[in-house]
């Protein structure tokens, strides 16, 4: 029998932290019963098709592509809160990024500069970012150049290094970058914020029976009670849970939506 697929593969500022949660809530659902439960997470290097394998037990996504290509072929099973700066329930938002230079910059000044971006279907790195500069957009531009770079951590280093200008990296891994990483941070300013949208989705395939979904969401909200754990949440910054309508997730088209309806299909 295939044993089942999980990743974390979001936030991973701690690492060490990630894996520990990953124990303990392994250990909780083989306690319900739960099947094929892995001892150890995957750490996937191309999370489209991770997240498509029917194997798959837990993953995190984006909330974009949950609603984009993924609609239809994953199910939600909830998502965590955050204390991070720029969290309230489920939602957050994106910070946008710069050096300590262009601190004093409105956003329609950085208008002919670098843009750096994770991946173009991200919803904290892309989709906020182009919604938030569509308004100012002059013929679907604003930018000089935009550049992908693959990851969040990867868009800092760009505009650190002097590679970009601006960023958007959503809260909660710029939090955790400044927690553990803060030399990665060195020398940059949060400018402005993108508006708010709601967190990374937890999801599992949709192979996964209704009563194993139940039980899982019944683990995940059984974390908070469980003092073995308590730390663990404490270094990743976790501080809820909740199984919100996949519907929320609208919210990341409708940002698409209304980009594109300004004439800016595409952050350029």
């Amino acid at each position: 029998m295939t044993m089942g697929l999980a990743s974390l593969p979001m936030y991973v500022s701690n690492r060490d932290a990630v894996t520990q949660l990953w124990a303990t809530l392994a250990a909780q659902l083989r306690a319900q019963g739960l099947a094929n439960i892995p001892q150890a997470l995957t750490w996937p290097t191309d999370l489209h098709a991770h997240w498509l394998n029917p194997d798959l037990l837990l993953s995190q996504t984006c909330g974009y592509p949950l609603m984009d290509d993924l609609a239809g072929k994953v199910q939600l099973v909830g998502c965590f809160q955050y204390d991070a700066p720029g969290c309230e329930g489920i939602t957050c938002h994106s910070v946008l990024i710069a050096r300590d230079e262009h601190a004093d910059l409105a956003l329609e000044d950085f208008r002919g500069l670098r843009a750096a971006f994770n991946v173009s279907n991200s919803q904290s790195g892309y989709n906020a970012f182009r919604a938030r500069f569509a308004s100012l957009s002059i013929n679907g531009k604003f930018f000089r150049s935009t550049l992908e770079t693959g990851s969040h951590r990867l868009s800092v280093d760009a505009v650190r290094t002097g590679l970009a200008d601006l960023a958007s990296i959503d809260c909660v891994t710029y939090d955790g970058l400044k927690r553990y990483s803060p030399e990665a941070v060195q020398g940059l300013h949060v400018v402005s914020n993108t508006e708010w949208y709601p967190g990374l989705p937890l999801i599992t395939s949709v192979k996964t029976s209704a009563r194993d979904l139940e039980t899982m969401q019944g683990v995940f909200a059984n974390l908070f009670s469980n003092p073995s754990v308590a730390q663990t949440l404490s270094n990743l910054g976790v501080v809820g849970f909740e199984t919100p309508p996949a519907q929320i997730y609208q919210r990341c088209i409708d940002m698409r939506e209304t980009a594109i309806a300004l004439g800016y299909p595409k952050l350029a």
